[in-house]
């Protein structure tokens, strides 16, 4: 009859409104959301892929992935022993210096030795070429007060003898060398340009992350503040770091400058017979433009 008819075409308007569950759990806005649920741990840009298939673990102020949730060794040894494995390291932890190379390496050789092997100022490495390993001791200390094995990077020369450092290490050694650096090149003032200040989102993506976070109730929250509800900070460091403090210092006297830059670098290891070739098919050499 005329009344069921009008009655099934009010129950499909009923349903077409109710979403999939697909629907309701789609991200609104993912770097707001990201960005609100890492206030305490810190996330690695791969942290969602590796939530659904590791058991993670929160240390030295991330949330890493610990071991997989299924039987995955084997597969990770035919990877790396005929393919290619890969691993996030970003969680390692960057500092960069910049200076004369000269001032460099005068003050860098007070915190290593030749007797362990490479130093800053091994030839290969300094040239950029490649990338050299040794231990940091603390000033004028060997082979007493040992600091922790680091990795080191430099960039290519340019032509100026200004010159580029970069120096990784493990997360638990990062506040004391750092603190070790900043004493040896009298790095005490911060860089205004460097001081970083908690940037904050629009209220629009503020309200998109009270969205998110309300969908499983099905209700969303009522913003009674309006403009003047304080909007979620954005992320800025890494566990390591005090997002309120500043991250670069200068020597006034050489004008060596300190930055903190974990978690601005990313950093990939790549295990087995065809790492370069996944390399090689990956990137691509960009081309360089002289002004």
């Amino acid at each position: 009859s005329k009344i069921q008819a009008e009655k099934a075409v009010h129950q499909k308007k009923e349903q077409s409104k109710t979403k999939c569950r697909k629907a309701r759990r789609r991200h609104i806005n993912l770097v707001a959301e990201f960005n609100h649920r890492q206030r305490k741990n810190i996330w690695l840009e791969t942290h969602i892929w590796h939530a659904k298939r590791f058991h993670m673990v929160k240390k030295w102020g991330y949330c890493l992935g610990n071991s997989p949730t299924e039987k995955s060794y084997r597969a990770c040894y035919r990877a790396m022993t005929k393919h290619c494995l890969l691993q996030d390291l970003s969680y390692y932890c960057c500092l960069e210096l910049k200076g004369k190379e000269n001032e460099l390496l005068k003050q860098l050789a007070r915190i290593c030795s030749a007797d362990t092997g490479l130093t800053f100022q091994e030839a290969c490495c300094l040239s950029g070429r490649f990338e050299g390993s040794l231990n940091l001791y603390r000033a004028d200390r060997y082979p007493e007060d040992l600091l922790g094995p680091v990795t080191f990077i430099w960039k290519p020369r340019d032509g100026s003898e200004n010159r580029q450092l970069w120096i990784w290490m493990h997360p638990a050694l990062k506040q004391d060398i750092l603190r070790e650096l900043k004493a040896v090149f009298q790095c005490s003032e911060p860089e205004e340009i460097c001081i970083t200040e908690p940037v904050t989102t629009s209220i629009q993506e503020e309200k998109q992350v009270e969205v998110v976070m309300s969908l499983g109730n099905k209700r969303k929250k009522e913003d009674k503040e309006g403009e003047k509800a304080v909007p979620v900070k954005k992320i800025i460091g890494d566990g390591t770091r005090d997002p309120f403090q500043p991250y670069s210092w200068i020597a006034r006297t050489t004008g060596i400058a300190i930055s903190d830059r974990s978690m601005e670098i990313l950093r990939f290891r790549l295990i087995g017979p065809l790492s370069h070739s996944v390399l090689t098919g990956t990137l691509k050499a960009a081309s360089v433009q002289t002004v």
